[in-house]
């Protein structure tokens, strides 16, 4: 695979999951096992690890069960994914950087935010979710947005 290519399905993939996200929470999507399953845990190794910027970490477990839980808990609920870039790539392992945008999340402070994430994936015939750690941007640069998504 090129790089151009590589770029391409590791944006595609950070968005349709945050996509995902999007839906799960404002509730446009249907709540069963079977759609949490394909749209959300498939795309995740058994070892994956989050680490939010609050810093309490999360296997893929904890994060299945807060995430089911919370199904239309937040219909206004927006994301918008920026500046994604592969920083690195060998024979088994992708690690990018993007920044998450939120708008109205009720579950975060402030709800109006933005983070940059470390995402690492494991390549087993596709991108898998491995390990991610987010930060929140700067204080200045969430207050100036931009929000309009």
């Amino acid at each position: 695979m090129d790089t151009n290519s590589i770029e391409a399905a590791v944006r595609t993939e950070i968005e349709t999951l945050h996509r995902f996200f999007v839906d799960w929470f404002s509730g446009r999507c249907p709540k069963t096992e079977e759609y949490f399953a394909q749209e959300f845990k498939q795309r995740f190794d058994p070892k994956f690890l989050l680490i939010p910027p609050a810093g309490t970490a999360l296997n893929l477990d904890m994060l299945s069960q807060a995430l089911y839980t919370r199904y239309a808990s937040n219909p206004d609920f927006r994301i918008s994914i920026r500046q994604v870039r592969v920083r690195r790539k060998s024979d088994h392992y992708i690690l990018a950087t993007y920044e998450e945008w939120q708008k109205n999340a009720l579950a975060s402070t402030p709800a109006n935010n933005g983070r940059i994430a470390t995402v690492v994936f494991h390549l087993d015939g596709k991108l898998n979710w491995f390990h991610v750690h987010e930060t929140w941007l700067p204080q200045d640069v969430m207050d100036s947005g931009p929000y309009d998504f």
